[in-house]
């Protein structure tokens, strides 16, 4: 998949860019999470929350986008990369983020729709920018394994399980 990727991303931001500069933590959570990691992710993302640690994810696997809402209700930064171009409406959910100055939506692509080969030029934007990466449920068999493999020095095991 690699090689087909675009040589240039085309990047379309939206809220803070000063949370570009702080210091990063990635979620990435496979589509398919055994059932004992979930509450443990929620977990994660109270206490990340509590910490003001700035949270980096495309949030677009189930288990993502329920982790952004609890994100939603702490106080820290959260960076947003869509696979697709900017929203043009922005969702409800996300107004008092952006109102607040505590996120920041980065688009790098300019497709109409997610497609399998945005998404992991997503990721592997996400995984480039970051300085720590939490993935979930990733296994051989996961789209995120080979970024698992790729940036394996910064793979965080601070917040639990990072398989």
């Amino acid at each position: 998949m690699e090689n087909h990727l675009p040589l240039l991303i085309i990047m379309d931001y939206l809220g803070n860019k000063d949370l570009l500069k702080v210091p990063k933590i990635a979620f990435l959570a496979s589509s398919t999470i055994p059932p004992n990691m979930v509450l443990k992710c929620y977990d994660w993302a109270t206490q990340m929350a509590k910490e003001g640690q700035c949270v980096v994810s495309g949030f677009s696997s189930h288990l993502e986008h329920e982790v952004l809402h609890f994100l939603a209700k702490g106080k820290q930064p959260i960076i947003l990369v869509l696979a697709r171009e900017m929203y043009k409406q922005i969702p409800a959910e996300l107004q008092p983020l952006l109102d607040d100055n505590r996120l920041l939506i980065i688009s790098v692509s300019k497709a109409v729709r997610q497609s399998k080969v945005t998404a992991h030029a997503r990721n592997k934007y996400i995984c480039e920018m970051v300085d720590e990466i939490l993935f979930v449920g990733v296994t051989e068999k996961s789209s995120l394994y080979s970024l698992k493999e790729k940036y394996k020095n910064k793979r965080s095991n601070r917040y639990g399980d990072n398989n």
